[in-house]
């Protein structure tokens, strides 16, 4: 051995090799991952371009065109706008539509937390009911206007044949000017009613049984549970159905078109349904768009509020 050898430690280590620089591989890994992450994504941003916002940005643009198909556009500026506010069925759509929005509020919104207040507090067959609560959710929506169109049939409907059976006086229930529209309320319901129950109905299986047994303690009865206890806790589920609902409302088309054609006499032209009829009966797209901008703003308005107060929740 010699004395160079002699001079080292016998547990020396060989040399480590210099360092990669700091955060290198890292850095490449995540850009990888973004890149993989978005390519997934490709498609699905593909789809909303071409089939949501190019049709959105796209109407805005016709919405300030005297635009018919196999002519060339031309710029008139505000001139469907004009001719829009004029137009006689604008105010009865408007109207017809914030009726419809109220009464879907009043309606179709209190019945849904009743029921899932009975659900709730049911100890037996729980699941069957909740099935046949969720039917109608599941029926396509123009097969149940469909569906509702004969059941209010004045002549031969089911509806009618039943009062008849009760001995009841008869209605014209779609048929009528002062009913139409309170009809169409009630298929709407109808349809929409399963997924809002069970909404509310996850809403109340999170409330702390606690709370309703201090309030039992304290001697409050069912309407003073529901008052104390139950509202408070779902405020804000009831705030976001409510906004949704509105939003939803709003757009309403499928009823009015299938079940009464907007009759009788305008009683059930919606804001939507005058949009169909400019664009497909009197091929006037520019005004047809005129009318789609003014639904999106007011319809932005309550869609930037749901996303205030969802954004304000989560921060909370």
């Amino acid at each position: 051995m010699t004395k160079t050898a002699e001079r080292l430690p016998a547990t020396a280590a060989p040399l480590a090799p210099p360092p990669s620089p700091a955060g290198g591989g890292r850095g490449r890994r995540a850009l990888a991952d973004q890149v993989r992450a978005y390519g997934f994504l490709l498609g699905g941003l593909i789809c909303f371009a071409l089939f949501s916002w190019y049709p959105a940005v796209r109407a805005v643009v016709i919405a300030f065109q005297r635009y018919t198909p196999g002519s060339a556009p031309e710029w008139v500026g505000t001139a469907n706008f004009r001719r829009v506010l004029h137009d006689p069925e604008f105010g009865a759509a408007w109207r017809n539509t914030l009726t419809f929005t109220v009464l879907a509020l009043l309606v179709g919104f209190a019945v849904p937390f009743v029921l899932a207040l009975v659900l709730n507090e049911l100890r037996h067959a729980k699941a069957f009911f909740r099935v046949v609560v969720y039917l109608p959710v599941m029926i396509p929506p123009v097969v149940s206007a469909l569906l509702w169109k004969w059941f209010y049939d004045p002549g031969a409907g089911l509806a009618n044949e039943t009062l008849r059976a009760l001995h009841l006086p008869t209605s014209n229930w779609s048929n009528g000017t002062d009913t139409a529209l309170i009809s169409l309320v009630i298929v709407a319901t109808w349809a929409n009613l399963g997924g809002t129950v069970l909404i509310y109905l996850a809403a109340l299986q999170s409330i702390p049984g606690e709370l309703y047994e201090a309030a039992e303690l304290d001697g409050a009865n069912l309407l003073q549970r529901v008052r104390h206890v139950t509202i408070p806790q779902t405020r804000f589920v009831i705030l976001m159905l409510m906004l949704l609902q509105i939003i939803a409302t709003m757009q309403v088309f499928t009823e009015p078109f299938v079940i009464t054609g907007g009759g009788p006499e305008s009683a059930t032209v919606t804001v939507l349904y005058l949009i169909y009829k400019y664009a497909f009966l009197y091929n006037d797209f520019g005004g047809a768009c005129a009318l789609s901008v003014m639904l999106l703003v007011l319809l932005g308005a309550f869609s930037a509020l749901y996303l205030r107060l969802t954004r304000s929740e989560g921060d909370a």
